[in-house]
C-alpha cells in the first residue's frame, strides 16, 4: 500500500530537483541582457546580429516543442530532461569559449534545444504527481523558483562578469548544469508507483501524435490562448533578456551593475507574483481567464514606459515600475492551468509543448524584430538611441493590445473554488 507521507516527500523532492534545473533554464534565457555590450564589442556584433544571437535560442527552443511533446508523453520526463541537460551543458561550455558569432550561435542553438523540454516535461510529470486542483499552485511555485535564475542573471551576473569576465562566468554555469543534470537523472521519477490518487476519468490508451495535434490545433480557443502567450512572453523577454539592458545603460546611462539591479526588480516582481497568482485567481477573480486578462492589461500599461516616460521619472519610482511589471508578467503563468484543463491528461505533454511553441516564438520574434527596428534607425552597438528603442518597443506593445482583445472572446477553463 502506498504510504501517503512517503508519497508526499517523494513528490516534493522531485519538485525541488526539477526547480534547480529550471533555475538554469531561466539563467540562460535572460543572461544576455547584462553582457550584451561586452559580447557585442568582443565579437563585433551589430544590433541585428545581437538580436539574432539572443533570438536563436528561442527559435530552436520553440521549434523543439512540437517533437518534444510526443517524446515526453512516450519516453517520460526524466529521460527527456536528462538527455537535453547534456546538450545544455555542451552549449554552455561552448558559449564560454566562443570567439566568433558562428560559434556563439551554435552554442546558443545547443542551449535552446537543451533547455526546451524542462518546464513542459516538468508540468507533464506534475500532472501525475499532483491533482488538477493542485496543478495551478505547483506550476506557479515552479515558475517563481525558476525566476531565481533570472535573479542570478541580473545583478549577481553583472558582479561576476566585472570580477571574472563573462567567459569564466558562463563556464561555471555550464559546469553547474552538468551536476544538476546528473541529479535529475538519479532522483526524478515519472509517476508514483501506484498512481491511484490522481487518476482521472479519461481513456488510458495512448493517442497518436497526429491525432493529438489535430485535437489541439483544431481547438479555436487554443489558438487565441497561443496568441496572448506569444505577446505576453515577447514583451517580458524583450525587456528582461535583451533590450532592457541597452535601454538602461545607453538611454538612461546606468552602469552595468545598476542596470542589472534594475532588471532584478522585475525578477523579484515575477517571483512574488508567481507565488500567489493561483490564490489571486481563486479568491479575487475566481477565474484563470480573468486573472490572465487583468495581468496582461496592467503589463500593457506599464510597457508604455519604454515609449519615453520611464526617462522622466526618478530611479526609485522606475524600480517600482520594474517590480510591478514583474507582478503583471506573473499573470501569464495562468496559461498552464488553463491548458491543463483544456485537454485530456494523456495528451497533456503534447498540449503543453504546443502552447509553449507560441511562448518561445514570441520571445524569439520580438527580440529579433526589435533588433531590426533599432538597426534601421541607424544605431550601432554602444550608441543605441532613445528614439530607436522607443520605436522598437511599439511592436510588442501593439501586439499585446491586439491579443488581449482576441483572447477576451474565449471560453472559461478550469473550475476554481
Amino acid at each position: 500500500m502506498n504510504n501517503p507521507a512517503s508519497h508526499n516527500h517523494k513528490r516534493w523532492t522531485i519538485f525541488a530537483t526539477l526547480a534547480l534545473m529550471y533555475i538554469l533554464v531561466y539563467f540562460y534565457r535572460v543572461s544576455l541582457a547584462v553582457v550584451a555590450g561586452d559580447i557585442s564589442r568582443e565579437l563585433h556584433l551589430t544590433p541585428e546580429q545581437l538580436g539574432s544571437l539572443s533570438g536563436v535560442l528561442f527559435y530552436v527552443y520553440a521549434a523543439a516543442q512540437l517533437p518534444l511533446g510526443p517524446m515526453i508523453d512516450r519516453l517520460g520526463s526524466r529521460l527527456v530532461i536528462s538527455g537535453c541537460g547534456v546538450l545544455t551543458t555542451l552549449g554552455g561550455v561552448l558559449f564560454s569559449q566562443a570567439d566568433t558569432l558562428a560559434v556563439a550561435m551554435v552554442a546558443r542553438v545547443l542551449i535552446g534545444i537543451g533547455t526546451a523540454s524542462v518546464l513542459m516535461a516538468t508540468f507533464t510529470l506534475f500532472s501525475h504527481w499532483f491533482s488538477k486542483q493542485e496543478f495551478g499552485r505547483v506550476s506557479g511555485f515552479m515558475v517563481a523558483l525558476g525566476n531565481l535564475g533570472n535573479l542570478v542573471a541580473t545583478a549577481p551576473l553583472a558582479l561576476a562578469v566585472g570580477a571574472f569576465g563573462w567567459r569564466h562566468s558562463f563556464l561555471v554555469a555550464g559546469l553547474v548544469q552538468a551536476l544538476v543534470t546528473l541529479l535529475v537523472f538519479s532522483k526524478v521519477q515519472d509517476k508514483p508507483d501506484t498512481d491511484t490518487d490522481h487518476k482521472e476519468l479519461e481513456l488510458p490508451a495512448k493517442t497518436g501524435m497526429m491525432a493529438a495535434w489535430c485535437e489541439i490545433f483544431g481547438t479555436r480557443d487554443f489558438w487565441l490562448l497561443g496568441i496572448i502567450a506569444f505577446f505576453w512572453y515577447g514583451n517580458y523577454l524583450a525587456l528582461q533578456a535583451l533590450w532592457g539592458g541597452p535601454y538602461l545603460m545607453e538611454v538612461l546611462h546606468l552602469s552595468r551593475q545598476a542596470a542589472g539591479s534594475m532588471l532584478m526588480f522585475t525578477s523579484f516582481g515575477f517571483i512574488v507574483g508567481s507565488s500567489f497568482i493561483d490564490s489571486v485567481a481563486r479568491r479575487c477573480f475566481r477565474s484563470y481567464k480573468k486573472t490572465l486578462l487583468a495581468g496582461q492589461l496592467l503589463l500593457l500599461l506599464l510597457m508604455t514606459a519604454f515609449w519615453g516616460w520611464a526617462e522622466a521619472i526618478p530611479q526609485p519610482l522606475l524600480a517600482a515600475v520594474f517590480f510591478t511589471i514583474g507582478l503583471a508578467v506573473s499573470s501569464g503563468v495562468m496559461i498552464y492551468p488553463i491548458i491543463r484543463s483544456m485537454f485530456r491528461v494523456n495528451i497533456v505533454g503534447t498540449a503543453l509543448t504546443s502552447l509553449n511553441f507560441y511562448v518561445l516564438m514570441g520571445a524569439a520574434v520580438t527580440q529579433q524584430v526589435m533588433g531590426v527596428i533599432v538597426g534601421s534607425c541607424g544605431d550601432t552597438p554602444g550608441s543605441i538611441s532613445a528614439a530607436g528603442l522607443h520605436t522598437a518597443f511599439m511592436f510588442p506593445i501593439a501586439g499585446l493590445a491586439l491579443s488581449i482583445v482576441l483572447y477576451s472572446r474565449t471560453g472559461e477553463y478550469g473550475q476554481l473554488s
